[in-house]
């Protein structure tokens, strides 16, 4: 996949477990810029990526995350993304 296809899934992720498919996203997004990006949601879109990408993220990755830019290239990383 591409950097582009991975943005454009995960951000469809977000998305569906926000349960807002006309949420603006960037990569400097946080959970707190969005009321509805709890905990639990959090949960929904790691399971979403995991799923998605056929990957496996650890305590220490997910604890690393600041924001989806970081989120991204993680998975991006992980996948072996070609630009």
């Amino acid at each position: 996949m591409t950097q582009d296809e991975i943005r454009d899934a995960m951000f469809g992720i977000i998305r569906f477990a926000l349960g807002n498919e006309t949420l603006e996203l960037s990569s400097k997004m946080t959970a707190k810029d969005v009321a509805e990006w709890d905990s639990v949601r959090q949960v929904m879109i790691i399971l979403g990526v995991e799923e998605k990408f056929g990957i496996r993220l650890s305590s220490r990755e997910i604890d690393s995350l600041r924001n989806v830019g970081d989120f991204l290239t993680l998975i991006n990383a992980k996948t072996n993304a070609t630009s």
